[in-house]
């Protein structure tokens, strides 16, 4: 029998200075079996950075066809597309040809920027793509709990994550920015 995916509830709180979005988000998130904590709560960073009440988490690894999360238009057009990791080129392809913008957020100490440099040539060509790497300080798994409470307070595209007993600080780093 297969396993099935573990649910957390998380209710995130964003204070973003930067775009001045101040709302409480209270989620579902599912964890896929084959999902580490450190993936799932990068892609509640992912959600953080571009909140808004029309972003939404997909089924993400188990389906290949979507997303990790995704903000769509009411006529069912992709207005955004956020996936994580170290993304191949035909799926590259597949999300700036599908999306109107299109995040890759990268986080894997090392494996992350071999696989940038590697990449550089035919990334060049997709003008809605952003590529950023995130820096993450600190144990961001220790935020991860089937039940979350998180303050996330984003400044000069900075962003710090607390609940009760710990506070884990990010940093945006664009290797490529959309045109």
């Amino acid at each position: 029998m297969a396993t099935k995916a573990t649910v957390h509830r998380v209710n995130l709180n964003i204070a973003n200075m930067d775009t001045h979005y101040y709302v409480e988000h209270n989620l579902t998130v599912a964890k896929h079996p084959s999902e580490n904590d450190r993936r799932l709560m990068v892609r509640l960073v992912a959600f953080t950075l571009n909140s808004s009440e029309a972003l939404t988490f997909t089924k993400g690894i188990s389906q290949d066809d979507e997303p990790d999360l995704w903000e769509k238009e009411l006529d069912g057009a992709i207005k955004l597309w956020i996936d994580l990791g170290q993304p191949d080129e035909k799926r590259i392809r597949k999300a700036c040809g599908r999306a109107e913008k299109v995040i890759i957020y990268t986080y894997q100490e090392g494996s992350a920027l071999a696989w940038f440099e590697s990449s550089k040539k035919w990334l060049k060509r997709f003008n809605n793509l952003s590529i950023i790497y995130l820096n993450i300080e600190g144990d961001i798994e220790n935020l991860s709990n089937k039940t979350m409470n998180i303050q996330a307070n984003i400044s000069d595209s900075e962003l710090n994550m607390i609940d009760d007993e710990n506070s884990i600080d990010i940093l945006e780093t664009i290797w490529k920015e959309a045109q």
